[in-house]
């Protein structure tokens, strides 16, 4: 019976953060900063939520799975884009007792994975950043660059800000 408890209340700590995902993920979109090139998804503050409970690794994937599909994102957006937030979920467990470092995981996995969907599945071919275009071999890069600052600011900032809050309270 105990063991139902915990697999409960797991599942509900899963589905809260996937429901809370979901909500800023649309948030962001209403201020168009939730996909694209340049994007800054609040949502993204949640990946340093493993460090908390590893009931937040399925929560955030479900909840990314969730949010590209009602933001319309296409199918192998919502595939890669949810792996990419997986991956990151899982670095960011693995580095739980390293909070200073936790952030890092999601940030690398979005911002190498990101860019190629960018290209390969909604045809970007051109990023416009401080005046100069960048397109062929340099846009790669330099999507990884704009995509990566977005997930730094989601992250590394407001992820750090929210870990600190959380960790002066009982919530997990």
């Amino acid at each position: 019976m105990e063991n139902n408890k915990f697999n409960v209340k797991t599942l509900c700590i899963g589905g809260a953060i996937a429901a809370l995902y979901v909500v800023l993920t649309l948030l962001a979109q209403a201020f168009g900063l939730a996909s694209g090139a340049i994007q800054i998804r609040l949502s993204e503050a949640l990946t340093i939520l493993p460090c908390f409970t590893a009931a937040a690794i399925p929560g955030l994937t479900v909840g990314c799975v969730l949010a590209n599909l009602f933001t319309g994102c296409a199918l192998w957006d919502v595939v890669f884009g949810s792996l990419a937030t997986f991956i990151g979920a899982v670095g960011t467990r693995l580095l739980r007792k390293k909070p200073l470092l936790a952030w890092i995981p999601p940030v690398l996995s979005n911002a190498v994975i990101v860019p190629i969907v960018l290209m390969k599945v909604y045809g970007v071919a051109d990023v416009a950043v401080f005046g100069k275009t960048f397109v062929g071999s340099s846009l790669w890069p330099m999507l990884v660059v704009t995509v990566g600052i977005g997930e730094v600011i989601a992250c590394g900032i407001l992820g750090l800000l929210l870990y600190k809050a959380l960790s002066k309270t009982k919530i997990f």
